[in-house]
């Protein structure tokens, strides 16, 4: 289901209005952010004015063509392979002494004011949200209709997989998502469990199937100013390389998965990885040699153990 998309002269007067008021919010904002303060980021105040822009704008047809347009000379973070060790923190208060350059966080529970204070300390930040499952516990649960709602996520018995081949049902709340971690001023999105084509989900799901959701999450996702990962998914990182930003990915040293994640590295883009059961010594001196920003955490995430390559 690819979104129609129309040439410039089709577009209504009222349209190019919304855009060129899309426009002016994001010139404010770039003239607003007082370059010596210490509270004030470029990447925070462009996500957040292209939000703003992204609202306005239609969802579907020229606007949204534009929208993207907007977003990627609002100055999208796009980072580069490193070997520097990130963050990975999705419970209990955030640790922000953790002396790491990027921290994922968790988008709901994570207040707009730790964003600032890890910006202030010279941090980007990832937004995570699920968008290939449903939480039980999350406060927009009640927007998901039930007719997407497949089966329990083995391990995760709050979170049932979602039937993305309509996620159109589902668009909704997912932008919502989207929005939020904008308006908060994060700098970019993870988009969790987006290989669900490979997983007992409930539903006859097809790669393509699988293809077109994530490229429209990517969509969305810069339709707001945000870079996004690619969450695991091996299988697909080369057809999906060109429309994600970096790469996101759990235990591919320990179950052999890591050389797809180099594509991303070829095309110039961070892969930050995560191993939870495996020694530092098992994995820290391939993934220096693969460019891979590696850790090891628990599965629980929280802020510690925390343990860099």
């Amino acid at each position: 289901m690819a979104e129609p998309t129309l040439g410039y002269r089709t577009l209504g007067r009222s349209r190019i209005a919304v855009l060129l008021l899309a426009a002016s919010i994001l010139l404010l904002a770039s003239c607003a952010s007082d370059p010596g303060s210490s509270e004030a980021d470029p990447s925070q105040s462009a996500s957040a004015a292209t939000a703003a822009a992204a609202a306005a704008a239609p969802e579907s047809g020229a606007g949204a063509g534009d929208a993207e347009a907007a977003a990627s000379r609002a100055g999208i973070w796009r980072p580069k392979p490193t070997t520097r060790p990130w963050q990975f923190q999705l419970q209990g208060k955030i640790d922000t002494s953790i002396k790491a350059p990027v921290y994922e966080v968790d988008g709901f529970d994570t207040p707009a004011a730790t964003v600032r204070k890890l910006h202030s300390q010279g941090r980007k930040v990832i937004c995570y949200i699920s968008a290939g499952s449903w939480e039980n516990y999350r406060p927009d649960r009640n927007l998901f209709p039930r007719s997407v709602l497949g089966n329990r996520y083995e391990g995760y018995p709050d979170e049932r997989w979602l039937d993305i081949r309509n996620y159109r049902k589902f668009a909704k709340p997912l932008k919502a998502r989207f929005r939020m971690c904008a308006r908060k001023g994060f700098d970019g999105v993870e988009a969790d469990n987006v290989a669900g084509y490979q997983n007992p989900t409930g539903f006859p799901l097809t790669a393509a199937d699988q293809l077109e959701f994530n490229r429209w999450l990517a969509r969305q996702a810069h339709r707001y100013g945000l870079s996004i990962g690619l969450k695991n998914d091996p299988s697909q990182t080369r057809q999906l390389v060109r429309d994600f930003d970096f790469a996101v990915v759990e235990q591919c040293f320990q179950y052999n998965e890591c050389g797809p994640f180099r594509s991303f590295i070829q095309a110039g883009k961070a892969v930050y990885s995560v191993e939870y059961e495996i020694p530092s010594r098992r994995f820290c001196g391939k993934a220096k040699e693969f460019r891979f920003s590696s850790i090891g955490k628990e599965y629980d995430l929280f802020a510690r153990p925390w343990r860099p390559c």
